[in-house]
């Protein structure tokens, strides 16, 4: 089969990837939610999405009311990986280096010189939970930038490594807004996913209370190693994508946006600013990591769609007008989901309708 110059065919590039991974990743997947299942009860797509965090070797912000096991996932988690883990309390009064860490004063043990040593702060850990992020001043919540761009602290004039593999998941309390702190853009932009966390079904909530009011306490195997899960985010890169895909992912994201020439009225009409280029590289790194852990060979226009909620709903900015009208930005990624067709016609899943109808006649 001829390609054209520039375009990536899957057919020809899959023939490079290491097929027993992908089918060695697809059992260790299942097997890390059976892990999880021991104490997690329900969220399956909660969980889904936060394990194509790791796998992307991306961060994730987690969005949910008290009580929901936010935090009791991701330690779970990192038992489950073998990784160390790290929570970080958001408070008004945490400071930059009680993130990072600091430079101490202390004396040599053969001489009596002072010298400068570093002491690491909590952020020095595989698996950081920075628990209500929201609820620090933008000061501390800058000193996040680095950390999550570049895996590295610095304090000083010395710029300390963070060991790999290095994610963090933020918390946020959508209830309480009082003595909160807006996540900014430039902050908010470094996370891939922006995960929900909604309310267990009553037959859940009944399994979570039995669970949780008797004496047993379920112990987590590792599944995977440190090493493992680097060698994972690498076999996820290299899984190939088609031209049309990629081509379909920027659509999305470049629909989003209200300055363009091709965006659609009500995204000029409700929006303030789009997504970023980082969506469009989110969005094709959470296909590939679909593509994988099902044991397919190439990323699809599925793979796709099933992450554009969780890599939008934090880049894209409402406006004033929105606000007015009670247009919410799920609302608005329901319309550009079905507005925005793959080349081929495939993998257009229906969109909640409902959502999509309330916004086409507020617009109109």
């Amino acid at each position: 089969m001829s390609t054209a110059p520039g375009h990536t065919s899957p057919q020809t590039t899959a023939q490079n990837i290491n097929v027993e991974a992908i089918q060695r990743l697809a059992t260790q997947r299942q097997s890390l939610l059976d892990q999880l299942a021991r104490v997690i009860v329900g969220q399956r797509q909660v969980i889904d999405h936060v394990l194509l965090t790791i796998f992307c070797g991306g961060h994730a912000l987690i969005v949910g009311v008290p009580g929901l096991a936010k935090t009791l996932l991701i330690r779970s988690l990192a038992r489950a990986l073998n990784l160390t883990f790290s929570r970080i309390q958001f408070t008004p009064d945490l400071m930059p280096a009680d993130i990072t860490g600091t430079e101490i004063i202390q004396e040599g043990a053969s001489d009596s010189k002072r010298h400068l040593e570093f002491l690491p702060g909590p952020i020095f850990a595989n698996l950081v939970l920075a628990d209500e992020i929201n609820r620090t001043p933008p000061k501390t919540q800058a000193a996040m930038l680095q950390v999550m761009q570049e895996r590295e602290v610095t304090v000083g004039n010395t710029t300390h490594a963070l060991q790999m593999p290095f994610h963090e998941f933020a918390t946020q309390n959508p209830i309480e807004m009082e003595g909160t702190y807006v996540l900014p853009e430039a902050q908010a932009d470094r996370f891939m996913f922006c995960i929900q966390i909604r309310y267990p079904s009553p037959a859940e909530e009944s399994l979570v209370v039995r669970n949780t009011t008797g004496v047993e306490v379920a112990e987590l195997k590792p599944v995977l190693q440190a090493r493992e899960i680097t060698e994972i985010q690498k076999l996820v890169r290299a899984i190939p994508i088609s031209d049309e895909v990629l081509s379909y992912a920027i659509r999305l994201v470049n629909h989003t946006r209200p300055e363009t020439a091709t965006a659609p009225s009500y995204v000029k009409e409700f929006v303030r600013w789009g997504a970023s280029p980082r969506a469009s590289q989110f969005l094709v790194l959470g296909a590939k990591a679909c593509a994988a852990t099902s044991g397919r060979l190439c990323a699809d226009y599925e793979g796709v769609r099933s992450v554009a909620r969780e890599v939008l709903r934090h880049r894209v900015l409402t406006n004033f007008n929105a606000r007015a009208q009670k247009v919410g930005v799920e609302e608005i990624i329901e319309k550009v989901l079905a507005d925005v067709k793959p080349t081929n016609g495939l993998g257009t899943s229906a969109p909640r309708a409902g959502l999509v109808s309330r916004l086409s006649a507020a617009s109109s």
